[in-house]
Parts: C-alpha cells; structure tokens; sequence
C-alpha cells in the first residue's frame, strides 16, 4: 500500500552550534511509510560514515525485503508482525556493516551510532532502535516515549540508584550503553503501537531532548500541530536556543487517515464492482 497519502511526513537535521559538522543521518519513505534517524559517534567524521550506512542499509533491506513479505501476518513464535521482524533483523544485518567497515578502515575505528526506525503498516508501527535516539507520540495532546533510552542515565534510573532528577544532574549525558557497530552483535528493542489518525510521531537525536525538556517538546508540538514543518523549526530553534551543544535532527510524522490492509481490500473490492 502506498502511504504517501495517508502519512504527512517533515525530515529536518540541523547541525546546532558546536558541533563541526553534522554526524546525524535521516531517511524518508513516505511511500513505504518508513522512517530511520541515526547518530553517529566516532572520531573525525567516522560518526557521520557509521550513520550514512546504518540508514542508506535499513532503508535498502527493508525495501528489498517487503517486496517478497506476504503483508499483514503475524509470525506465531514472536507474536509481532512479520513487518516488525523484517524491521529488526535489517538493524541487526546494518550492525554487522558498520561493525566489519570499522575493522577494515583504521580512521573509522571505534565508530558506531544509535538508530530509531519506524515502518507504518496496517494501522501498526513497528519501531526497532539502539541507543539513546528516540521516539515520541502525541495523543488526545498526551505526550509519551515509547522507545526507551540505553545510557547510563537510563540504567542507574532503573537500578533505582537516582531519581530521573538526580541522574541527569550527577551523570554525564550521551554515554550509551548500547550502540550499532561497536559490537559483531548487537541487541536490539522491538515495539509495535497501534496507530490511530491524527497521532503525531516525533523521531529526534538527543540533541534535541538533552537541550529540550518533555514538557517543552509537548508544548511546542501542541502549539504547531497545523503545521509540522513550522514544528520541526520551532524544536530546532529551541535546542539552539539553549546552547545547540550537538546535533539536531527530527522527523515528525502525522497520521491522515485509516490505512488497514482490511480496508484497503474491501475498497479494491468496491472499485471493481464498479467498473
């Protein structure tokens, strides 16, 4: 099916005001409804090399790998989609690329990125991602993560050792505790979310929520809702604002309309009798 009309889809990377250059990577497929943010970590530009791969071979894995999927199944041993499946063994197969290209160039030695990838179908988004890079949903103007962090924050979070308030102010940010490339296997985070219209999706680098606190974000995609790409803007000038200390990217996403596999049949059903 294509989703290019039902998905309105806003891409932004920003390379805030610190940083040299950008070592985020962004891809787009409305069509597909596919959508991959990464952020690349490494010494001089191996983080921007470890990013480029990592969206250039999920976006190609996937692609390739849905032309030959009978859609809409849902694997009995997993219990997630078939989609969801395809999703997560691609980040696995791009972990393997990065992995082996840092071993074989010595100036890339040691680079790795975290990735968020969301792939729409049939009313579900399947979300596979590694590291610190999230997603947000704003519902009913409820704003919630669904990935969760893997960084040290997170962690100590868990371990009940901090509240989140300590954490953030004791521990230093952008230390991961899981990354593409950095390891020949890697393990990766596998949700699937029931879609409804008019939800908005929010993929962003931490250059984003490490400027930007939760409850900021939600106002400001409450206040622009109208117009995602105002959105984007306005999230971008408010991580600058605060310092830009890394890289910002974004993709925000809003959901048009109902895109069931079972609706879209019983409408090729209609369009035939009426022929």
């Amino acid at each position: 099916m294509d989703l290019s009309t039902k998905l309105e889809i806003v891409n932004q990377s920003d390379v805030g005001l610190k940083r040299p250059h950008n070592e985020d990577s962004t891809i787009t497929d409305g069509r597909k409804g596919l959508v991959i943010l990464a952020d690349g970590m490494g010494g001089y530009k191996a983080g921007e090399i470890a990013s480029a791969l990592a969206v250039t071979d999920i976006l190609h894995g996937i692609t390739n790998k849905l032309k030959k999927l009978n859609k809409g199944i849902v694997d009995e041993t997993t219990g997630f989609y078939k989609e969801s499946l395809i999703v997560r063994e691609t980040v696995i197969q791009a972990n393997s690329a990065i992995f082996n290209t840092a071993k074989a160039v010595p100036q890339c030695q040691g680079m790795g990125t975290t990735v968020v990838v969301g792939l729409f179908h049939n009313n579900i988004l399947s979300i596979a991602h590694v590291g610190d890079s999230r997603l947000y949903r704003l519902r009913n103007n409820e704003l919630q993560q669904i990935t969760k962090d893997h960084s040290l924050i997170q962690e100590l979070i868990d371990r009940g050792l901090y509240t989140p308030e300590e954490a953030h102010a004791n521990t230093p940010k952008n230390l991961v505790t899981r990354a593409m490339g950095i390891e020949v296997d890697v393990d990766v985070d596998l949700v699937e979310e029931s879609v409804l219209p008019d939800d908005i999706y929010l993929l962003c680098s931490d250059g984003l929520n490490d400027m930007v606190k939760d409850e900021e974000i939600h106002l400001t995609l409450s206040k622009y809702s109208a117009n995602l790409v105002q959105t984007a803007d306005e999230l971008v000038k408010f991580a600058n604002k605060r310092g830009g200390k890394d890289n910002i990217s974004i993709i925000l996403i809003r959901v048009r309309e109902d895109f069931s596999s079972a609706k879209s049949l019983v409408q090729k059903i209609k369009n035939c009798l009426n022929k």
